[in-house]
Formats: C-alpha cells, sequence, structure tokens
C-alpha cells in the first residue's frame, strides 16, 4: 500500500517552476489596461510588434513562373515587401490560411524550395522628388540608365488613396498639346484624364511624345504655375524602343523635365503591374507640392495583360477574357489619382494621358470599355486615317473631351467652333459622293472646304505648334480663306505662313496671353480706309473689350485693332493674307 502511493506521488508530482517563469506567465495572462488598448492595436495595425529585434520569418514551400508559396509570416501585411534569402524581393498579394502568395521582383531561379523568406515591413514604396528628373528608373524607383545613383529626400507609397471630393477643383487651365485637332477639338486641361485609343502602330506614342515636348517652351519660362513636368511609363515594350524614346527627348532637350518609368517587355509580370503606381506616385508630389504634371501610361493594355498573369498563377477566379473580377479598380484606383486640387490643397494638379491598344478597332473589348467609362474623354487614332496619310490620324468624330472645353481659351472657341462641324458635314457627303459625279452646289461646297481643312490638320511627327500660331492658321481655314488654294499646296502655303508669322512677335505675344477674345468684326466692303468701321466701334463699346480682329476685305490683311480709349484707336497689321489667299 505505502508502495502504491509512492508511486502515485511520483506521478502527480509537477516539476519545479523559476519564479520568472510564473511571473511571466502571470503578466502575459494579465488583462490590458483600458488606456493600453489604443496603442496595443495601433502596433498591431502598423505592423510592429513588441520587440523591434525580433524579424518574423518563413520558409518558400513552392516557386515558379515569378510566384513563391510561403509558410509562416503569420503577421506579414497585403502589399508588404519581403526579401528572400538570395536578395531578391518580392510583393504579398495573397494573403491565405496556411500560406502566403508572394509575387517575385525579378528572377524566380535564384530562388530555392526551402529557403527563408523575412519581412521588411515596409509597403511598396518608390523615391520620389525633384531629384529624378532627367532620369531613367524601373518599376522600383532604381536608376538604370547609368548615371549613379539618385538621391532622394522623399518616399511615397506606390500604391496611395485618391484624392477626395472637397480636395478637387474642377478643371479650368489648357494643357496644351502642339496638335492642332486636339487643342482646336479636343482639349485637355490640366487635371483631366483623357485616353489615347487605337490599333497598333497608328501614333498613340506619337501623339504622347509631342504632348511631352511641347512643354518645353512653358518649362523654360520662370513661371512655375505655367510650367508641367513630365513621367512617361512604358509598360511592356522592347528596350530597343525605350532607347530610342529618351534619345528623342535629349534631342529636343525635354529630358530635363522628365521622368522615365520603366519595366519593359523582359521585365517580370509583377513589375509592369507595379510600373504605373509607381510613376504615378512620383507625379503626385508635384502635384501635391502646388506643381502641376503629366503622366503618360504606355501601355495600359500590357498592364492589364501582367495582371491577368499574376492572378491566374495566385489561382484567383477568372472572369470575362481571363482577367480577375477587380481589374476595373485596377484602372480605376490608378486614374483617380490625377486631379486638379483648390487653392486650400496648393492648387497643383496632375493630368493623365493613358493608352489602350485596341484589336483591329475592337473598342467594345473589356478593357478599352472600363478605360472609356472612366476616362474624361478619349482620342480614337484610326488605322485607315493612319494609311491615307492623315498623321495624326485622330479620328475627330469618334474623339471627345467631356471637361476640357472648360479650360479651352475664348480666342480658340471662336476660331474652332465650327471647325468640327464642317469636318462631320464633310464626312458624311464624302461618302455618298463616291457614288455620283452630278452633285448640286452646297454638297460640292462641302467637299470643297472639307477636304482643305483635313489638308490643314495635317502635322508632321515631333512637330508641335505654339497656341499663337495655330489660332490665325485654323482661322484662315475656317473662314473660307483657303477655299480657292490647291488642296496639294495647303502644306507649303502652311509653312510659308509660319515662316512670316515669326516677324510677328509682338501681335503672337498678344493671341497667347487670350486678351483677344471677341468674334472677328469684318469691316464694311464700301470702306475704303484702315479705320474701324461704325459697327465695330459700337461692338467695342458694348463689350468693353481692349483689342478685336478684324478681317479688311479691301487688302485682304487680318488686322488687330488695340482699343485705347473713346475716340483713340491704334490699327496695326498683323499678318498679310494676299500671298496666300489667291488662287495663285
Amino acid at each position: 500500500m505505502r508502495r502504491a502511493t509512492l508511486a502515485a506521488s511520483r506521478i502527480c508530482r509537477t516539476a519545479p517552476v523559476a519564479r520568472s517563469a510564473i511571473a511571466s506567465r502571470a503578466y502575459a495572462t494579465a488583462k490590458p489596461a483600458a488606456s493600453e488598448v489604443s496603442s496595443i492595436l495601433e502596433s498591431r495595425i502598423s505592423g510592429s510588434g513588441g520587440a523591434a529585434d525580433i524579424q518574423e520569418t518563413g520558409r518558400v514551400l513552392t516557386i515558379g513562373d515569378g510566384i513563391a508559396r510561403v509558410y509562416g509570416l503569420r503577421n506579414v501585411q497585403a502589399d508588404e515587401m519581403v526579401e528572400f534569402s538570395s536578395g531578391v524581393r518580392g510583393m504579398c498579394l495573397n494573403l491565405e490560411a496556411d500560406n502566403v502568395g508572394v509575387t517575385v521582383f525579378g528572377s524566380d531561379r535564384l530562388i530555392r524550395e526551402g529557403d527563408t523568406v523575412k519581412r521588411t515591413g515596409q509597403i511598396v514604396d518608390v523615391p520620389v522628388g525633384p531629384e529624378l528628373l532627367g532620369r531613367v528608373v524601373d518599376a522600383l524607383g532604381n536608376p538604370i540608365d547609368g548615371k549613379g545613383p539618385i538621391n532622394t529626400k522623399e518616399r511615397y507609397r506606390s500604391q496611395l488613396k485618391a484624392p477626395g471630393v472637397l480636395p478637387r477643383h474642377s478643371v479650368n487651365q489648357p494643357m496644351m498639346t502642339g496638335l492642332k485637332p486636339v487643342d482646336a477639338m479636343v482639349p485637355i486641361g490640366r487635371g483631366q484624364r483623357e485616353l489615347i485609343i487605337g490599333d497598333r502602330q497608328t501614333g498613340k506614342t506619337a501623339v504622347a511624345l509631342d504632348t511631352i515636348l511641347n512643354q518645353k517652351r512653358f518649362n523654360d519660362t520662370g513661371d512655375e504655375s505655367q510650367k508641367l513636368y513630365c513621367v512617361y511609363v512604358a509598360i511592356g515594350q522592347k528596350r530597343s524602343t525605350v532607347a530610342q524614346l529618351v534619345k528623342t527627348l535629349e534631342e529636343n532637350d525635354a529630358m530635363k523635365y522628365t521622368i522615365i518609368v520603366a519595366a519593359t517587355a523582359s521585365e517580370a509580370a509583377p513589375l509592369q503591374y507595379l510600373a504605373p503606381f509607381s510613376g504615378c506616385a512620383m507625379g503626385e508630389w508635384f502635384r501635391d507640392n502646388g506643381r502641376h504634371a503629366l503622366i503618360i501610361y504606355d501601355d495600359l493594355s500590357k498592364q492589364a495583360v501582367a495582371y491577368r498573369q499574376m492572378s491566374l498563377l495566385l489561382r484567383r477566379p477568372p472572369g470575362r477574357e481571363a482577367y480577375p473580377g477587380d481589374v476595373f479598380y485596377l484602372h480605376s484606383r490608378l486614374l483617380e489619382r490625377a486631379a486638379k486640387l483648390n487653392k486650400d490643397h496648393g492648387g497643383g494638379s496632375l493630368t493623365a494621358l493613358p493608352i489602350i491598344e485596341t484589336q483591329g478597332g475592337d473598342v467594345s473589348a473589356y478593357i478599352p470599355t472600363n478605360v472609356i467609362s472612366i476616362t474624361d474623354g478619349q482620342i480614337f487614332l484610326e488605322a485607315e486615317l493612319f494609311f491615307k496619310g492623315v498623321r495624326p490620324a485622330i479620328n475627330v468624330g469618334l474623339s471627345v473631351s467631356r471637361v476640357g472645353s472648360a479650360a479651352q481659351s475664348k480666342i480658340m472657341k471662336s476660331v474652332s467652333g465650327s471647325l468640327k462641324l464642317y469636318l462631320a458635314q464633310y464626312r458624311d457627303v464624302a461618302a455618298f459622293a463616291q457614288f455620283g459625279s452630278d452633285l448640286d452646289a452646297s454638297t460640292r461646297y462641302l467637299l470643297n472646304r472639307g477636304s482643305r481643312l483635313t489638308e490643314l490638320l495635317k502635322q508632321g511627327q515631333f512637330q508641335p505648334m505654339p497656341f499663337e500660331t495655330m489660332v490665325p492658321i485654323l482661322y484662315a481655314g475656317v473662314n473660307g480663306k483657303l477655299d480657292k488654294v490647291p488642296v496639294d499646296k495647303i502644306t507649303a502655303w502652311e509653312k510659308s505662313f509660319r515662316d512670316h508669322l515669326k516677324g510677328q512677335e509682338s501681335m503672337l505675344k498678344e493671341i497667347g496671353k487670350g486678351k483677344m477674345t471677341r468674334a472677328w468684326f469684318p469691316l464694311s466692303s464700301r470702306s475704303r480706309s484702315r479705320r474701324p468701321s461704325k459697327t465695330m466701334s459700337r461692338a467695342l463699346h458694348r463689350h468693353k473689350t481692349r483689342c478685336a480682329i478684324e478681317q479688311c476685305l479691301r487688302c485682304k490683311c487680318l488686322m488687330v485693332l488695340a482699343f485705347a480709349g473713346r475716340n483713340k484707336y491704334a490699327l496695326q497689321t498683323f499678318a498679310c493674307f494676299a500671298l496666300w489667299f489667291t488662287a495663285n
């Protein structure tokens, strides 16, 4: 009996416990005070544990096709950067119950099963600031142009939340592209999202590059409110194409105000997915600091393909055209970050020009319709026009700008008001004119005017036109001053006319300032003097304008009347059209 009792006591006897362990266990089971709950929750949300020197690690379960399945990392955050033992970094996208899906930023051949993965505690961010101007960087902000490191003072998260409703302001400043069809009929304002859509090899990138080159004269001025910094994001393009683009910008002295973010076709799909967000963060720095920036995404179709590839490899359920269900949110959260802020938030702006490539002119596909519904308008480039020699091959009938007209200057509105109507009527009549030669006078008039306007809107690549030069050229075409000029001589007329305008600097500056906002008042045909007519004088007094433009029917000169008082005026010849308006 005594032996049984002794055996039972041996079985039930507990091991000795140190006092420190008992104290720590009691501390762990104790409930936190009410004042400590907020700090504990804040530390848990921010991802920082109680001990800063302890790094949470995991193990690679499987690796392949740029996707790693990692066991562990129980406290990792979505979109957090992790680092593999080989030095390659990745981003956590799928947070599942038993593993984490990580997209690899680099070659997955350097990663093996069983490798250690450690948290960095940082969401993916990129360097921002004016130090990036003139440089070529990858999707993570690392320089790839061989010009040394970039020493920036700030970093932004690549995927920031778009500004709310209250900080925004309506678009009211024009963003000049230097392209006659765009600035006249599809105007773009600072803070707008304007889609450039078309088939491959139709000039989409050329339109974007002309817009960048046109900002040189604004950036050369000392006025910071007029400057427009540019960010070009190359997604899935050839490296030779990016190199040629950099060369073009350097030759035109436009690289000094441009940042190029390149995720070429040889880069991993996660980098092509991340590049637009990184470029947007770099442009947002200028917007948040009261400056103006332009970002070009070339193109978002390849970003959607890269995101589809990642989602399918992560075993996410596919939807229409095998794209994931949140591909609309992918583009909407990116493009909504382009905005015009009010004065209370600095008054800066970020203008977005996304590019979408269509297949066979099908604008009703999934990605094109998504981006069209998100943006504030689209510039449609047609392959048929491109092959006919109409370049830029912009179909003004299908192109639209929903908010840019509010930012268009009044003088351009008065010039181009009927331009779109003439071209629309010309397209309708030209389709019927192919079936018969017996046309009435009105039809011949529309064909004559429309063919010359179409020829007048042609423009060479990398030759942006200043706004003050564009206005008188379009005025001549819209008001029938070129109806007697042969179609094949329109280009020669424009070239000689631009050369003549170079000597009219003072008048061009007045147009550039937008002061001449009234309609043109024609002089009476009986007027033999260069004095203004009574109709024009009364109109000047009634509208209280300081200057106006009128056409002298006798000498066919476009003149500027600088109104100085009730009975005082100064009449100056703006440009003589006699050499160009004649039938010769």
